[in-house]
């Protein structure tokens, strides 16, 4: 049974020297007692872990995935995940917060979010690998200088060798179409706010165009309306604190912008065709 919380925990991932980057290699053998459940978390920063040995499941906001080594994933800080089952298993993580990102990285960030685990060839392997250890050094000499620099633009340059091998896989972001561009914007500005705006015209106000204009790029991109991304943005952290969670229906539905916390419940029931607390019980076990 899931390890019951307040709320989501959220780890700071080892960011002990208030830098705002932190980085670490680790190795762990499988573990009978080991709960997955028990470990569901986010990050307070972007997080890239190479996976250089062993097999892990991880669970990203209800989605399994399963990582061979040698692969590499990136989460944003909102996403919630536990590991599930791992194996033989040495990874190495870097965490690191907007301040200390590069602006163009952190935009290009967005556009793969949310990323899937993605399998790496020997050699992007090695480069990641290396890049990888001569930030772990630099993370050791504290007592440089320069040091704070040196860590961060070391780690920047890791970062923006993982961001280009996502988007090896992906569409060039200098051929989007208009319509593509104009849905990115409005996913950029949906994250910080889909808690207090709720509807199309406010977004559309936001990005300085019309809302009949908005709603044909949103759904000539993706299929579906500006409302229907604005209700399962919200529906999906409404999910993830039912399920990580102890909070009330109620206290969720103001977390998420709702007074009418009966609106809230009528909401959940039509995007997911069921009640809020039959999704939670569903998934106790």
């Amino acid at each position: 049974m899931r390890k019951k919380t307040t709320s989501i925990p959220v780890n700071h991932f080892g960011n002990e020297y208030g830098s705002g980057i932190s980085i670490e290699k680790m190795s762990f053998n499988d573990l009978p007692d080991f709960e997955g459940e028990e470990q569901s978390e986010r990050h307070d920063c972007h997080t890239f872990h190479l996976l250089e040995k062993g097999t892990i499941t991880i669970e990203i906001d209800f989605q399994k995935y399963e990582m061979k080594s040698p692969s590499v994933i990136y989460m944003h800080p909102n996403q919630v995940h536990r590991i599930i089952t791992f194996e033989n298993v040495s990874v190495s993580s870097l965490g690191i917060n907007n301040v200390n990102l590069n602006p163009e990285y952190l935009t290009l960030l967005e556009y793969i979010t949310p990323a899937r685990p993605l399998s790496l060839s020997e050699e992007t392997f090695s480069i990641i690998s290396e890049s990888i250890s001569l930030c772990l050094k630099f993370s050791e000499r504290k007592n440089d200088k320069l040091y704070h620099s040196s860590l961060k633009d070391s780690c920047n340059t890791l970062v923006a060798f993982v961001v280009s091998q996502y988007l090896d896989h992906s569409k060039s972001v200098d051929k989007f179409s208009r319509f593509e561009i104009v849905t990115k914007a409005f996913n950029e500005i949906l994250e910080p706010n889909y808690t207090t705006v709720k509807r199309p015209t406010e977004y559309a106000k936001k990005l300085n165009i019309s809302t009949p204009y908005l709603n044909e790029c949103v759904k000539n991109t993706t299929g579906y309306s500006v409302s229907y991304h604005i209700q399962q943005r919200i529906i999906l952290e409404a999910k993830r604190l039912l399920y990580h969670s102890d909070k009330s229906v109620k206290e969720i539905a103001i977390e998420l912008g709702y007074d009418d916390y009966r609106y809230f419940s009528r909401l959940f029931t039509k995007v997911t065709g069921m009640t809020a607390l039959s999704f939670r019980n569903k998934n106790l076990d």
